[in-house]
């Protein structure tokens, strides 16, 4: 049975975020996708008390945790030139395993390596044979500490010109031969460039945690997200594919706060998820 999850970019910027996770779980979600950050409710600086504090204030409101997300290997990527920005980017991963084995989940989503990504700040091209390189040795220095905590790292295909199919991400992922190696699977993000249905159907059992986002091919570029429903995700063959590969777990819809009401995002999700996933 696959469950409802929201990403907690749905928090107004100075709004407290115990105030948001209860409104999530009165939306009807399962449980909430909370994002590692260098400061905040979840950093790096988060001690094992506060992390423990985080988890026991979202299962008092009945949450679960889905995952732990991260935007900061966009700042410290896998694959920089820099190899002390490398190191970085490994204890990033082994700060998400950590918090993720506290706050009881199995797995954390991953920025595998970049090749270039203007929209995110990176103007730098990095040549894509030494992207695979750079990312492949440095997930395998970081796998034994995964499998230590029973964590998996889950790669999600995003903007970053690297592993742009899913026959690609596929021979990527069993290179390493490992079980802590996954994929984070985003609807949205491979609209541009393919079908999500495809991508599900070759992947199969690689995906481990999947993000439901929607976008308008048309438009092709970071305006293109939209909400659920608006846009052109098949979504009944995205759900018709993903029985198809017995994928159970958290569905978690990935979005920010509106401009006005900002809470609002999350009841549209959550009907909008209702639908999806209710056929």
């Amino acid at each position: 049975m696959i469950k409802k999850s929201i990403n907690l970019w749905v928090s107004p910027e100075g709004r407290d975020i115990y105030d948001i996770i209860s409104i999530i779980k009165d939306a009807g979600f399962d449980a909430v996708e909370p994002n590692l950050d260098e400061t905040g409710y979840l950093s790096l600086e988060s001690t094992e008390r506060d992390i423990e504090n985080f988890r026991n204030h979202v299962e008092k409101t009945g949450l679960k945790i889905a995952s732990i997300s991260s935007g900061l290997l966009w700042k410290y990527t896998l694959s920089s030139p820099d190899s002390e920005v490398r190191k970085k980017a490994e204890s990033v991963l082994k700060k998400q395993i950590e918090c993720a084995k506290i706050l009881g989940t199995d797995g954390i989503l991953v920025i595998p390596g970049v090749v270039q990504a203007d929209w995110a700040g990176q103007k730098e091209i990095v040549s894509y044979d030494i992207v695979w390189e750079r990312t492949f040795q440095s997930l395998k220095n970081v796998i034994p500490y995964a499998q230590k905590n029973n964590v998996c790292l889950c790669l999600e295909p995003v903007w970053n010109k690297f592993l742009v199919s899913p026959i690609e991400m596929k021979r990527f992922v069993e290179s390493f031969s490992s079980e802590y190696i996954g994929v984070y699977f985003d609807t949205g993000n491979v609209m541009p460039y393919g079908y999500p249905e495809m991508w599900i159907r070759i992947l199969g059992k690689h995906i481990k945690k999947i993000h439901f986002k929607d976008f308008k091919t048309q438009i092709g570029n970071l305006n293109g997200f939209c909400m659920l429903l608006e846009g052109d995700v098949n979504w009944p063959e995205v759900t018709k594919a993903l029985k198809e590969i017995g994928f159970e777990g958290y569905a978690t819809a990935e979005y920010w706060a509106y401009r006005y009401y900002p809470e609002t995002v999350i009841h549209h999700a959550s009907i909008s998820m209702d639908r999806i996933l209710g056929g």
